[in-house]
């Protein structure tokens, strides 16, 4: 009896986490990487280091190792569950999950590192550091969203596919 009331709550909370995380990969694709598109280099720099400084908080971090392990947690649930319907939409939100969390650990983390380290003294080393990053950065956020939506869109399918 208990093993058929664990997939709903696990459902939930991969769907909440899997969403808050689209829909801040979303706002950085939409609002905030258009905004400081428009900043000069000094402004640019400074804003998303203090970004990347605030975002490593534990409220971000606990739906961001959440996310991948509640949806892994689905597929693992729905396996054992004879002819589910909605095993291979639960399966691609997992594995969409996992590329949410490969695409930020393997692309954006390192690119925030790098710009954090990265000397911005002169006009010359701002403008360098905010080319090195910025493009690559707002790419891997781009994939990022794409795969946290399809995380989010294809667990939302399956929860009500049963």
């Amino acid at each position: 009896m208990m093993h058929a009331l664990i997939p709903g709550p696990v459902m939930v909370v991969a769907i909440i986490t899997n969403g808050l995380l689209a829909g801040l990969f979303f706002v950085f694709s939409i609002a905030i990487g258009p905004g400081l598109r428009h900043v000069d280099d000094r402004t640019y720099v400074r804003a998303f280091r203090m970004i990347n400084t605030a975002i490593l908080n534990g409220k971000f971090l606990t739906v961001f190792f959440v996310a991948p392990i509640a949806a892994a947690g689905c597929a693992v649930l729905h396996l054992s569950r004879d002819g589910s319907a909605s095993l291979p939409a639960v399966i691609i939100g997992a594995v969409c999950s996992a590329l949410t969390f490969g695409i930020t650990a393997a692309g954006n983390v390192p690119l925030n590192h790098e710009l954090d380290r990265a000397p911005i003294n002169t006009d010359h080393q701002r403008r360098t550091a905010r080319q090195r990053f910025e493009t690559r950065w707002n790419r891997r956020n781009l994939a990022r969203t794409l795969t946290s939506t399809g995380a989010v869109t294809f667990l939302a399918v399956a929860s009500v596919t049963g």
